[in-house]
């Protein structure tokens, strides 16, 4: 077989490494193919037209010879990560440059499958150069834009909202706060029928129950479980006794409705996108200011930086974001994320980025922290970032898993991510549909997006 150098100190040249129209063979590795929690140790996996056409020991990958060979120095091989819960940036005047650094910010830290949760029409273009192979990006599922009470005057114009997004090619529908009843039932009617996903955050005047009975496919933030706990319905309607997101109310939950809930939840077939780091920065009683010196935002530009700063700093200046506010809330989000877990709810890896303080790609990595010390394994943390997203598009073996046939979609990194989660920071090769890129590549892309924004 023909050797190529030592993959961890050569860097391959991505962008003329046609790898959908190559086969090569990665040797040497140790894998995780989330169909189980083993790992199959000294493999070699031969792909080829960009899937996986096959995986052997080690003793046995002289069935593979003819191949161009990347010795993987006992790395890990495994599907990478998921941010399902994207904010993907907006191509202004056919400006695609931001939308571009969020690809790469997103590959450069494993994400290798991206859901966009407020739609505009410069993603579709995105989405098709990705599919095409002229962008690097992950991969990535596309919600329209969003349906809430600045943009839904009536059920019918409702209705014909969800016609028109899924006419357009969105694969999904995010849904926010303002909806009245009528409204929200006539999107849920309209997207069943046209068999589009939905789900997001829930309006008051819907409320959890009604939301998940009528098919919300993912509940964003775990949105509405405070507010269903809650036995005076009118506090939760009032902002300022309320707080964001109903924190202020959190004492006065009912836990004991909670089994209710999760038997509701369990029942409907809903989803969980829990997104803690973002209550974790972006409501937490760490001062924004503080963010301002973290080290992945030197990929972000000093006025995105600031305005994140600027919309934390009034609920600081309220007097909100106390210890003694938000510690109760952090830990009850910790407690409702694990209930739902153990239950079988299924959970999607989620940070809303970029959000406030959340960079894209680098605040997954604080999301699977945070997953990790509420009480989630290594690898039930692994699975919300491939099984789980493939499952929850109907797509299970096409990608998300390491197995004969699926898209050769996977991440390599120097330890071993169950026992050692701190390994998924640092990827030593990324492969998208068979295309490599690898460590000084990503890096060398990040070195541009900081030098852009260097301040």
């Amino acid at each position: 077989m023909k050797s190529a150098p030592n993959l961890l100190l050569i860097a391959f040249c991505s962008f003329t490494f046609n790898a959908f129209s190559q086969s090569y063979l990665i040797s040497n590795v140790h894998i995780i193919s989330m169909e189980n929690d083993q790992v199959l140790e000294n493999q070699s996996l031969l792909v080829s037209d960009g899937k996986i056409k096959a995986i052997a020991p080690m003793d046995e990958a002289s069935t593979f010879d003819g191949h161009t060979v990347y010795d993987g120095q006992g790395a890990y091989l495994f599907p990478g990560l998921a941010e399902f819960h994207s904010h993907i940036p907006v191509a202004e005047n056919g400006d695609t440059r931001l939308q571009e650094e969020a690809m790469w910010l997103y590959l450069a830290n494993g994400v290798l499958r991206v859901r966009g949760m407020i739609g505009h029409g410069s993603h579709l273009p995105l989405k098709e150069r990705i599919d095409s192979g002229e962008l690097a990006g992950p991969k990535l599922f596309l919600s329209g834009p969003s349906f809430r009470g600045a943009t839904v005057s009536s059920p019918e114009q409702a209705a014909q909202m969800v016609r028109d997004e899924k006419a357009a090619g969105y694969d999904h529908l995010k849904l926010h706060p303002g909806l009245e009843m009528d409204e929200f039932l006539a999107i849920a009617q309209t997207a069943q029928e046209l068999e589009i996903p939905f789900g997001g955050h829930v309006s008051l005047a819907v409320g959890l129950k009604a939301s998940l009975e009528n098919g919300y496919k993912s509940v964003e933030h775990m949105d509405g479980y405070v507010e269903a706990l809650v036995p005076d319905y009118s506090r939760v309607l009032d902002p300022r006794i309320a707080g964001p997101f109903s924190m202020l109310l959190v004492g006065e939950a009912d836990r004991s409705r909670l089994p209710e809930l999760v038997d509701l939840t369990l029942e409907t077939g809903a989803w969980m996108a829990p997104t803690l780091t973002l209550f974790d920065r972006y409501f937490g009683f760490r001062e924004a200011e503080e963010y301002r010196s973290a080290p992945e935002m030197k990929y972000m530009s000093a006025d995105q930086v600031q305005s994140w700063i600027n919309a934390k700093t009034p609920y600081e200046k309220s007097g909100i974001l106390t210890r003694e506010n938000v510690q109760p809330y952090l830990d009850f989000r910790n407690e409702l994320l694990m209930t739902l877990h153990d239950a079988g709810v299924p959970i999607l890896m989620s940070s809303d980025s970029p959000q406030v303080f959340n960079v894209p790609g680098f605040s997954i990595h604080h999301e699977i922290a945070l997953m990790s010390e509420a009480g989630m394994s290594n690898f039930e943390i692994l699975k919300t970032g491939s099984i789980n997203p493939a499952s929850y598009f109907e797509q299970e073996g096409e990608w998300g898993v390491i197995r004969a046939g699926a898209s050769a979609d996977f991440v390599l990194v120097q330890g071993n991510p169950l026992e050692n989660l701190e390994a998924l920071k640092s990827p030593l090769m990324v492969v998208m549909k068979g295309k490599i890129y690898d460590r000084n590549e990503l890096q060398k892309q990040l070195a541009k997006i900081a030098a852009r924004y260097k301040r």
